[in-house]
């Protein structure tokens, strides 16, 4: 268990901010709890879920301690959300129709046909999905599995796949449904960027962190990511648009294709014979994230509203309950119509008025700091910013429309922060009085302006241990104050590495099958992105790859730059080595399992001009590294 004994308690400020939450909220409003609890059929009789090695990869009782009264450690309006994600275990949605909750970040969906079942969003990792569907056989018997579908391309809804199905039950004629461009997208984001990506969403969602009053309580969306096996096996039904239908064991389905809104491949399902209608993850009990902490492209809201507003054009009128792959349902079709409406409008609202304000001149953050929610929508509980916020979002569209540049000439070309870190301290009289006074504004309740000064100290000497201190209590009584769930996982990360060293990286994305699913252009490109650049700036190496039964690749490293060519066309330069050899050789030494001089040793692969020239051209490229600092440079 990790520790936790250097958490300060709450400071008068962060006291006094959450009680005022507490006062301006409607917390006696629970129909929020009646729906979470709604259809409650049971849950797991073994509390942790562990993998082949006995290892947890999830605690279902890690939230226990949530059923007591708020602390001052946190926000209530973060507190209830995390109660309500955290009850686990079989829930009925509507006849035919289940949910597993509580067993990792998202849900997974259960739809009963005549005779097995289609599996939805299959969690994040093997052992959790397993688990799911463990207990969904233990209360509604064991069917088999005769179809899965993937609603979007984020690894919390595919990544437990090999939990429900095998690569046999495949062959044998299982569907994999997917909307278009899903496995590009999916194997993309957790290769090319998923080592920077994976590191801050152990930031981000605060895995490792220790679970209670002062620590992770959360992550608005869910609870936490599961620490598994992640998986993936590749769509065989692709969707492609809006109005499509599929039929799986008597289980009929109605597409609406949502591409660039949560996820760069996204759609919403509607099982029409069931009046119930899923939206991926395009319409949650929270404010969503238009551009999540842990990285990735921007989102777009204006789309995103636009597919929900077609959501409930083609589907409200025959949808009696709404559900997501996070959370809980909406049941009666009144409601459904003011939830996905409300959603909508709340994605629009932060669109148009960045917009406005941006053009009036406002920069970004002092458009964040101007947002204000209409009343009505502050007074729904699922507009809330548990996991985006509104301070973060406006940022996101400033950023889409406009990108880092603010205008500026001053923003232009400042020092790095190391260098600015080193200049400020020395302008503002050295270390020893830049803390002084951040401990007055500490003592005065300006957290926010102590994090920000006192980073200054840690970037010009990271091995200053009263800053390393100071800074980790600010960050800590930000975490405290926070109604968003990533953010106070930020903040909180923050402090205990500032306290106790990295935690690295608990889950990785990227892979094996991950990895087998990139083509050869991908992985081509994932190599290149290795390639040291000033290290390589004289090399001009060129590798051609003769592979069995497809067309020659072309590598050349020149420039500092590794390209690829596919064919003998002019952009093929000659090779100083070409090697034939079978495809999945070719993958093996790319993803660097097979080393170039085994490669080349092999008796089935054939070598013609300088073997040497591979080993070279490998020799240029790095290293990911999975534990770069984040609150130090």
């Amino acid at each position: 268990m990790p520790d936790n004994s250097e958490a300060k308690p709450a400071q008068p400020g962060i006291v006094a901010g959450n009680e005022a939450v507490r006062q301006r909220f409607a917390f006696d409003d629970t129909q929020d709890l009646q729906d979470a609890r709604r259809g409650f059929m049971g849950t797991a009789p073994d509390n942790v879920i562990r993998d082949a090695d006995g290892r947890a990869v999830w605690d279902l009782d890690a939230y226990g301690f949530l059923d007591r009264e708020c602390p001052d450690t946190a926000n209530p309006s973060l507190w209830r959300q995390s109660r309500l994600c955290s009850d686990h275990g079989l829930f009925e949605v509507t006849e035919g129709i289940y949910q597993v909750r509580g067993f990792d970040l998202s849900n997974m969906t259960i739809v009963e046909g005549k005779q097995g079942i289609l599996v939805v969003d299959p969690l994040l990792c093997a052992e959790t999905a397993a688990a799911a569907l463990a207990l969904y056989r233990g209360h509604r018997g064991d069917r088999p599995v005769r179809g899965v579908l993937y609603t979007h391309s984020h690894a919390d809804h595919f990544g437990g796949v090999r939990g429900v199905v095998t690569d046999e039950d495949i062959a044998a004629g299982v569907p994999v449904f997917a909307p278009r461009g899903f496995l590009e997208h999916a194997v993309s984001e957790n290769v090319y960027a998923g080592t920077a990506m994976s590191r801050r969403a152990a930031y981000m969602y605060g895995a490792a962190l220790p679970k209670g009053e002062r620590g992770q309580i959360g992550a608005g969306l869910g609870q936490t990511t599961s620490t598994g096996s992640v998986g993936l096996i590749p769509p065989t039904v692709d969707i492609t648009r809006t109005g499509q239908t599929e039929t799986v064991d008597g289980i009929r389905m109605v597409f609406q294709l949502t591409p660039g809104t949560e996820a760069p491949s996204e759609m919403n399902v509607h099982f029409p014979d069931h009046s119930a209608l899923c939206m991926a993850e395009n319409a949650t009990h929270n404010m969503h994230n238009l551009l999540t902490l842990r990285g990735a492209q921007v989102r777009d809201p204006r789309v995103w509203a636009h597919y929900l507003t077609e959501a409930v054009d083609l589907f409200a009128a025959s949808s009696d309950v709404a559900f997501a792959s996070h959370h809980w349902p909406t049941w009666g079709r009144e409601r459904v119509v003011e939830f996905l409406t409300g959603q909508r409008d709340l994605y629009a609202y932060l669109h148009d008025q960045t917009l406005r304000m941006l053009n009036q001149g406002l920069t970004a953050p002092e458009i964040a700091e101007r947002i204000e929610l209409p009343p009505a929508l502050e007074r729904a509980w699922h507009t809330h910013g548990y996991y985006g916020s509104a301070n973060h979002n406006t940022k996101a569209i400033y950023q889409r429309y406009l990108g880092w540049f603010d205008g500026n000439p001053a923003h232009l070309w400042e020092h790095p922060p190391v260098e600015s870190a080193q200049r400020y301290v020395e302008f503002m009289g050295g270390a020893g009085e830049v803390l002084r006074r951040a401990r007055q504004s500490f003592a005065d309740g300006d957290h926010r302006w102590v994090a920000q000064v006192v980073n200054h100290v840690l970037f010009a000497d990271p091995d200053n241990a009263e800053a390393r201190a100071l800074q980790a209590d600010a960050l800590e009584q930000l975490g405290y104050g926070s109604e968003n769930g990533t953010w106070r996982n930020f903040f909180l990360m923050g402090a205990y590495e500032l306290r106790h060293g990295s935690v690295g990286t608990p889950t990785v994305t990227a892979a094996p099958d991950m990895l087998a699913a990139l083509t050869l252009d991908q992985l081509c490109d994932a190599l290149a992105i290795r390639v040291d650049g000033p290290r390589s700036w004289d090399a001009d190496i060129t590798v051609r790859w003769n592979v069995t039964g497809g067309e020659p690749i072309t590598l050349r490293l020149r420039n500092g730059v590794l390209t690829h060519v596919t064919g003998t066309g002019p952009a093929a330069t000659a090779p100083d080595v070409e090697i034939t050899l079978a495809e999945n050789h070719l993958r093996d030494v790319l993803l660097g399992v097979l080393p170039p001089d085994e490669l080349t040793a092999r008796a089935d692969v054939k070598v013609r001009g300088d073997a040497g020239k591979l080993g070279e051209l490998f020799g240029h490229l790095g290293a990911p590294d999975m534990d770069f600092a984040i609150v130090t440079p």
